[in-house]
This record gives C-alpha cells, structure tokens and sequence, in this order.
C-alpha cells in the first residue's frame, strides 16, 4: 500500500468517526419546537395576537392557480398597495366624510408570512363555494341598506361579527387577547369587544332550540392543538362583515352553520389558525381559512365603545328617507 493511499483511507475513517460523534448533536438542535405549559398543563396560547394583512381573502383571478406568491412577487404587491394608498390620501374621494387618510386605519402593510395568496386555503382554487342563493340575499340586503336597520351590517349595527368572522382581518382592530384558566380559554377580541368563554370539559351542548349569535363552543385538546366546535347558531349573522372579505362579505349564516377551528402555537411569536367553516344551505361544501396569528406584546386595546355616539344607523337611515323626499319632489 502506497503512502498516499494509506493517507486517504485515514482521512476517510476520521471523516466518518466525525460524523458518527457530530450527527446526534445536530439532531438535537433540530427537535420540534415544543410550546410551554400553564400550570395547569394546558399548551400556553396566552398573549395579545394580531393578524392585519394585505392577503385577500378569496385568491384574485390573474392568480388563479398559484397557492403562494414568490418573495419577489410578495415585495412587490407590498410596494403597490403602499403607493395605492398615498395616492389615496393625496386625493380623497369626493364625499368620503372621516377617513381622508390612512392615519384611521390599520389593516396591515404586508402579506400573510406564508406568502399564500389568500385567506382561502380549500377549496385549492381559493374561492368559497358560495351558493347563488346566497348572494342573490346579500345583493338584495345591500340593495336595501337605507331602507331598514334590519338590512344593514350586524358591524354596523354593533351587534357581533360572529364566529368565525370575529377572527378575520378588517380594517383595523385586529388583535386578540387570549387567556387560559384551569377548564376554560378566553378570546377578547377588540373588535366589536366580544369575549368568548370556551369551556373544555364534556358537558353536552345546549338544547338544539336555543340559538345564539356566537353560536355554542366547546373545546378541547388534541395533542398541542386547541380545536374549538361551534354549533347552535341562528340565522341572522353574517359570515364577514368587513370590506376586506370581498364578495363573502354579506353572505348570510343559517341555523345549520358549524365552525370547527385550530390553534397551534408553532413557534414563540406564533399561532397557526386555520377554521373550516359548514353550511349546507349557504355553501355546495366545506371550506377552510388559515393564517398565522403574531404575537404583539406591545399592542394595547383599548375599548370599543361601538354604541356610544354611534350615529351610523341613524344617519344611514335618515340618508335613506331624504334621498327619497328628493325622488319624490322630481316626480
């Protein structure tokens, strides 16, 4: 054996004596994230959360088969939307009476961080399987909006946003105070102010003839994920009420809605949701939201007192009937 074939094998043995030593503490390194426990053993999801985005809640047509943007492509959308809204600023539409700026809003400067291009994660296509039905009552509530209070946005009407589209992005407010105690979790939401109380033991649900805005939840652990069912709504919600749910917005809940959703603390600063949403007198099948909720440590919510001074449902109304004073003069 010549000496330098000798010195090869030997380099090669003391390769593989590093690897064999080596690769154990690297596995180590590369474990599962693993959330930590409230006292009572429960994965902790507690802390304020906030989840404003530029994302869109239904995929766009011009990107219809593309599940997820590029990093170039998320930067760019990025960029757009920010010069939209300075050329908004710089020339309010006429007649806008309390947003002449952007300075009133937050709903976010960025896309989701899983870059995905909607809201919508199934069906694939990104689009929820309205039934026409249903936006054929939208359009004729809308239609309708000055006419009677009874038309107009539960938002509006400082009602409930309901479950889930409590948990979907608007224009601002978009935080969530989540605590735990021993049998229950806690959801503050800032808009609207709802808490919603989740109670994690087995008692049954409420008599089917009891029906609720919020709807019935129960909830409960499965491995590291909370998964929370809603069942007993009625039939006066609204699945989304805010501008940024597009066409969804005003499309009606029925007493047969069930909402099923997870969270998953799948790292310090985050929650993974996702809700799939069931209503077969509304939707021809199931259909599944998911984005990232952000741990804001800094955020502060501060009450929404939506009644107090509230004079949209007058004003609107009142809009309404001088509109057709004006109709009726020109006859």
């Amino acid at each position: 054996m010549t000496q330098g074939v000798y010195t090869m094998m030997v380099k090669g043995l003391l390769q593989v004596l590093v690897l064999v030593v080596l690769a154990p503490l690297c596995l180590v390194g590369q474990t599962e994230w693993k959330p930590s426990r409230t006292p009572d053993g429960q994965p902790d999801l507690q802390g304020l959360w906030t989840n404003e985005t530029i994302t869109p809640f239904e995929r766009p047509s011009h990107l219809a088969g593309k599940a997820f943007l590029t990093e170039e492509e998320a930067a760019e959308l990025e960029q757009r939307t920010a010069e939209r809204r300075a050329e908004g600023d710089s020339n309010p539409r006429p007649g806008v009476v309390g947003s002449y700026n952007r300075i009133w809003f937050d709903s976010g400067t960025q896309v989701l961080s899983t870059r995905q291009t909607s809201l919508v994660v199934d069906p694939p296509d990104g689009r929820v399987p309205v039934r026409p039905e249903a936006e054929a009552k939208r359009d004729f509530n809308f239609a309708r909006n000055a006419d009677s209070y009874e038309y107009m946005s539960v938002w509006d009407r400082c009602l409930s946003r309901g479950i889930p589209g409590s948990m979907f992005p608007a224009g601002y407010n978009n935080a969530y105070q989540i605590l735990q105690v021993p049998g229950y979790v806690v959801i503050l939401y800032e808009m609207i102010h709802d808490a919603r109380i989740i109670p994690l033991d087995t008692r049954p649900h409420i008599a089917p003839n009891i029906r609720q805005w919020m709807g019935d939840t129960r909830g409960r652990w499965e491995d590291d994920t909370l998964v929370v069912e809603t069942r007993n709504f009625h039939d006066r919600g609204w699945i989304a009420s805010s501008g940024a749910g597009g066409r969804i917005k005003g499309i009606p809940t029925s007493d047969a809605l069930y909402v099923v959703e997870r969270f998953t603390r799948v790292d310090e600063d985050t929650i993974q949701y996702e809700v799939t949403i069931e209503d077969p007198n509304v939707y021809t099948r199931p259909w599944t939201v998911a984005m990232p909720l952000t741990r804001d440590p800094d955020y502060q919510i501060f009450e929404y007192a939506c009644h107090e001074g509230n004079r949209a449902v007058t004003n609107v109304l009142a809009g309404g009937r001088a509109q057709e004073k004006t109709a009726s003069r020109k006859q």
